[in-house]
C-alpha cells in the first residue's frame, strides 16, 4: 500500500514539474524571439527617422519600410503566440491543480480510515489482539511499523501537495497578469503596424510617380547590374591573384630549400648534373596554406551563424541571390552578397580576425576591402575611405573604413560578401547564414 501511495504521488509531482518546465521553455523561446524582433524594429525605426528628414523619396527608404512592416507582423504573431501559450499553460496548470486536489481527497480519506482504525483499536487488549492475530511476533511488529510509516508518509504528502497547489495558483496568477500585459502590448503593436502601413502607402504613392518614368528606372537598374558585374569580376581576380602569388611564394621557398639541400650534399659538389636533378622536383611543389591560416579558417567556420555584423547598426535592404525589384513588376536583381542600410557615413568593421589581402578602387562600388580568414574571404564594398592597407592584421569588430552616402544623402549602404576558396576555385556563400541574428 505504501509503495502504491509513493508511486502515485511521485507520478503527480513528476507531471507537474514536467509541465512547468516545458511551458517555461516555450515561454523563454518566444521571449527571446520577441527581443530580437524588438531590436530589429528599433534599428529600422531609427534609420527611417533619418531618411524622413530628406525630401527625396528613395528605393532604400521603401525597403526599410517593408522591413519594418514585415518585422511588425512577425512581432504581432509572436505576441499572439505568447498569449495562446499563456492560455494553454493556465489550462494545463488548472488540470494539474484538479489532479492534486483529487489526490488530496484520496489521501484524506485514507488518513481518515487510518484514524478511525487507530481509535477503535486504541485499547491495550485491542492492540494485543492485533498482535496475536499475526502469524508471529515479527509480523505484528511490521504491522505496527506499517501503520506508523503510512501515517508519516500521508502527512508529508499533504504538505507537498498543498505546497505545490499553492505554487501553481501563484503561477497561474502571474501568467494571467503577464497575459493581460501582452494583450495590451499587442494592441499597441497592431496600432504601430497600421501606422507603418500608412507610411508605406504614402511612400508607394510617391514611388508610383517615379515609376511613370520606367525608362529612367530601367537605365538605372542596368547601370547597377553593370557595376555589380564589374565588382564580381574584380573581386574574383583579386582573390585569384592572391592565391597565385601565395603559390608562387611557396614554390620559391621550396626551390630555395631544395637548392640549399643540394648544395650541402657531398655528392652534388662533384656533379652539377645531380644538383640540377635534385632541384627539379621543387617545380612540382603544391601550394599548401600555413598552419596558422588553416587554424584561422577552421575557427572562422566554427563561428557560422555567430559572426558580428559588418556595421554596428543596420537593416538588410537586399538579400543574397534573386530579389524582386521594389517598384518594377516582374523585374529581378541578383545580389552576390547582402546590402545593409545604415546611418549616413557609418564605419564598416571586420567580422572576424584576419589579414587584409586587397584594397581596390572600383567605380560605382567605391573602395573595396578583402580580408582573408584561412580558406575564407570577407568582402566589404561601397566604402568612401579605407583605414587599412594590404598586409595589415585586423581583429574582429575593428573599424576598417567608412561608407559612401547614398544619392539622396540620408543613408549609407554597406555591401558585404563571403567567399570560400575550395581547391583553388572561389565560391560565393550566403552571408545571412553566417551573421548573428
Amino acid at each position: 500500500m505504501i509503495s502504491a501511495v509513493l508511486k502515485n504521488s511521485l507520478l503527480v509531482l513528476l507531471l507537474t514539474v514536467t509541465g512547468i518546465a516545458w511551458s517555461q521553455k516555450k515561454s523563454d523561446q518566444l521571449q527571446a524571439e520577441q527581443n530580437k524582433l524588438e531590436k530589429k524594429l528599433s534599428t529600422t525605426k531609427s534609420l527611417l527617422d533619418k531618411v524622413k528628414k530628406g525630401t527625396e523619396i528613395s528605393l532604400n527608404e521603401l525597403k526599410l519600410i517593408e522591413n519594418q512592416v514585415k518585422n511588425r507582423e512577425l512581432l504581432v504573431r509572436n505576441f499572439d503566440n505568447q498569449i495562446r501559450s499563456a492560455e494553454l499553460t493556465i489550462s494545463s496548470k488548472g488540470e494539474q491543480i484538479k489532479e492534486l486536489q483529487k489526490r488530496l481527497v484520496q489521501l484524506k480519506e485514507q488518513y481518515k480510515k487510518l484514524l478511525i482504525y487507530a481509535y477503535k483499536h486504541r485499547s491495550k487488549s485491542a492492540k494485543m489482539m492485533y498482535i496475536f492475530s499475526s502469524s508471529n511476533y515479527f509480523e505484528a511488529v511490521k504491522r505496527t511499523s506499517y501503520l506508523k510509516r503510512l501515517s508519516e508518509i500521508q502527512q508529508k504528502q499533504f504538505k507537498v501537495i498543498l505546497q505545490n497547489e499553492k505554487t501553481i495558483h501563484k503561477e497561474i496568477k502571474d501568467i494571467r497578469a503577464e497575459k493581460e500585459h501582452k494583450k495590451t502590448l499587442l494592441q499597441e503593436k497592431i496600432i504601430e503596424k497600421q501606422q507603418i502601413e500608412k507610411d508605406k502607402s504614402s511612400k508607394q504613392q510617391a514611388l508610383d510617380e517615379l515609376r511613370k518614368d520606367e525608362s529612367s528606372l530601367m537605365a538605372e537598374l542596368k547601370e547597377q547590374e553593370r557595376q555589380k558585374a564589374e565588382l564580381k569580376r574584380r573581386i574574383k581576380l583579386a582573390i585569384e591573384k592572391e592565391i597565385a602569388e601565395a603559390e608562387t611564394k611557396a614554390k620559391k621557398e621550396a626551390e630555395k630549400k631544395s637548392a640549399l639541400a643540394a648544395k650541402s650534399s657531398p655528392s652534388t659538389a662533384s656533379s652539377p648534373k645531380t644538383s640540377t636533378n635534385t632541384a627539379a622536383p621543387a617545380k612540382e611543389a603544391v601550394f599548401t596554406d600555413t598552419k596558422e591560416n588553416i587554424a584561422l579558417g577552421k575557427n572562422f567556420e566554427s563561428n557560422r551563424g555567430k559572426l558580428p555584423w559588418p556595421v554596428a547598426k543596420g537593416s538588410i535592404t537586399e538579400n543574397y541571390g534573386k530579389n524582386a525589384h521594389p517598384t518594377l513588376p516582374n523585374v529581378y536583381t541578383n545580389n552576390n552578397g547582402i546590402d545593409i542600410g545604415t546611418p549616413k557615413n557609418s564605419q564598416v568593421r571586420a567580422v572576424f580576425d584576419g589579414e587584409v589581402t586587397s584594397v581596390l578602387n572600383i567605380p560605382g562600388a567605391g573602395k573595396v576591402i578583402i580580408i582573408k580568414h584561412g580558406a575564407y574571404r570577407t568582402v566589404y564594398s561601397n566604402l568612401q575611405e579605407a583605414y587599412v592597407s594590404v598586409g595589415d592584421k585586423v581583429d574582429s569588430k575593428q573599424a576598417i573604413g567608412s561608407l559612401l552616402s547614398d544619392d539622396e544623402g540620408n543613408l549609407s549602404t554597406a555591401h558585404f560578401e563571403i567567399h570560400q576558396v575550395v581547391d583553388g576555385t572561389v565560391q560565393r556563400i550566403n552571408p545571412t547564414l553566417w551573421l548573428s541574428q
